[in-house]
């Protein structure tokens, strides 16, 4: 499973990236708003340091300015990828994206039958967010494997990115399902690698060492 970061942060970009461990970055505009900087210019410095994909959000809720936006966007790099509401709009403006070979993401998926449609407009890939199903009651993870099931039905190439990753268990979760890429903020990345018996260990393992010869 590819690990995206979903965040605007160039530190925490730069983390995980020297780790050989980041696969591509997810942005919003409210992930964007927070780095008080020009949107085009955090996507291209983004886009320039991530050898993946990088999904950048159109902000216009109609066609014409989400294809105005979205070429836009595709143009700032190789590897950016034009992010999508799931809208009836949304998805006419994937539909012609695709046709023009521009990648895209669709955001703001609740339902598989809102990823099976997105998938017949040819969106690159789809994301589905757990942690704001699970807020209302209802089952994140059931989600995704309802669309690994549909897209497997029916040969699918657009990839599930699961998205609003609350914490490790999610992360564990998409992969067991089928998820192609996770997508969470740098907080729960760095919860990955926390288990309490791996701290006792390299205690242990730190403290015997002090009558090692070397």
């Amino acid at each position: 499973m590819n690990l995206f970061l979903d965040t605007a942060n160039i530190e925490e970009i730069k983390k995980v990236k020297d780790l050989g461990l980041l696969d591509g970055i997810t942005t919003n505009p409210s992930i964007i708003s927070k780095a008080g900087r020009k949107f085009t210019e955090v996507i291209k410095e983004i886009a320039a340091l991530v050898d993946g994909p990088v999904s950048a959000e159109v902000i216009s809720s109609n066609y014409d300015g989400m294809i105005k936006e979205g070429v836009e966007l595709s143009q700032i790099a190789e590897n950016v990828v034009v992010k999508v509401p799931l809208t009836m709009e949304g998805l006419k403006a994937v539909n012609e994206f695709t046709n023009r070979g521009i990648s895209t993401n669709v955001t703001l998926c609740f339902s598989a039958n809102q990823a099976l449609l997105a998938a017949k407009a040819g969106a690159s890939f789809i994301s589905p967010f757990l942690g704001r199903l699970d807020d209302i009651g209802h089952d994140g993870l059931e989600l995704i494997s309802e669309i690994r099931a549909m897209y497997d039905n029916y040969g699918y190439e657009t990839q599930i990115l699961a998205a609003s990753i609350r914490h490790p268990i999610h992360f564990k979760e998409v992969a067991l399902r089928g998820a192609d890429c996770s997508t969470l903020p740098y907080s729960v990345f760095a919860q990955l690698f926390q288990h309490p018996l791996t701290d006792i260990g390299l205690q242990k393992f730190i403290e015997d060492s002090k009558s090692i010869n070397w």
